[in-house]
């Protein structure tokens, strides 16, 4: 990367956002401006149109070189069901907004997005090119979000991304480290597959892209994956959560979807590949077990 880096994050004040905020602070050669969705509404268009142009005079008058991260959306997956328009509000019509307002003022884009946009009934990792086919209102909205972004003209990247945990906001790992306290056993659904992926390598991740992209030298590829490496299940993944807090495993027992029903559909299968990631000449995320030790260091 040449020069400075300066980031707009909307959704400043989430997990992802605050890893990438911390991140660029810890940096000598980048800075984030990291609004939270209350600050920059991403359906308020005026607002969305001032924080791009404001970023793009602050970059030119600095020599930086100005990204938007796009870590902003509405992500209660059950509550969808039966709230898809405000969902479809801020994962599509903002980002759709967003994507116009970075058009305008040349400024590039990085829209992530999720592995609930496939179908989960796929028996090998998932590939950017594989067909699309979501089954929750929440897959809908952040489906035809990145088609939103693609299709805008804006010179962007969709980044999918699956099971985030960080230090703040809710998330699985903090509902179990929860239940460990509270629950002699905790059942778990052993029928879903995926792959971890803590906030801060994924940060980390987000802004080596930004680098490269601020450097003129971003993939040709507009969507990329990039989660934690390697798969397993919920239960698997809460058994490695007791075993990090130094509780034992055995407490955590196994289930099926249908002993947990939920409003949405979550998918049966939803393994990311990162062979995206690594084509593009990207650094891929450490291995899920080694990220989930390293967030119980960091704790």
């Amino acid at each position: 990367m040449t020069g400075r880096l300066l980031l707009l994050v909307p959704g400043g004040s989430g997990q992802l956002g605050r890893d990438l905020a911390a991140l660029a602070s810890s940096r000598p050669d980048a800075e984030a401006i990291a609004p939270s969705s209350a600050e920059l509404d991403l359906t308020r268009t005026g607002d969305v149109v001032s924080a791009v142009a404001a970023l793009a005079e602050r970059a030119s008058a600095s020599g930086a070189s100005p990204v938007v991260v796009n870590a902003a959306a509405y992500t209660a997956v059950d509550a969808a069901e039966t709230d898809e328009a405000r969902a479809f509000a801020v994962n599509v019509d903002g980002p759709r907004v967003l994507a116009a307002a970075c058009t305008s003022r040349r400024v590039p884009l990085i829209h992530v997005s999720t592995d609930y946009v496939f179908p989960g009934d796929a028996s090998s990792p998932y590939e950017v090119d594989d067909p699309l086919g979501p089954r929750s209102a929440y897959g809908r909205t952040k489906a035809a979000g990145e088609d939103a972004v693609l299709g805008s003209g804006a010179s962007a990247w969709v980044v999918r991304t699956s099971w985030v945990y960080g230090k703040s906001g809710n998330n699985f790992v903090k509902t179990m480290a929860r239940l460990e306290k509270e629950r002699d056993t905790v059942s778990v659904v052993d029928d879903q597959a995926g792959s971890p992926t803590w906030s801060a390598d994924l940060a980390s991740g987000l802004v080596e892209l930004a680098g490269r992209i601020a450097s003129d030298a971003g993939p040709p590829g507009r969507v990329l994956h990039c989660a934690g490496g390697g798969s397993t299940t919920w239960y698997g993944f809460a058994q490695a959560v007791f075993a990090g807090l130094g509780a034992d495993p055995a407490r955590v027992l196994p289930c099926t979807t249908a002993d947990f029903p939920r409003p949405a559909p979550r998918p049966a299968y939803s393994v990311l590949s990162n062979a995206s990631w690594r084509d593009a000449g990207l650094t891929p995320l450490r291995p899920w077990q080694d990220a989930l030790t390293a967030y119980f260091a960091a704790a």
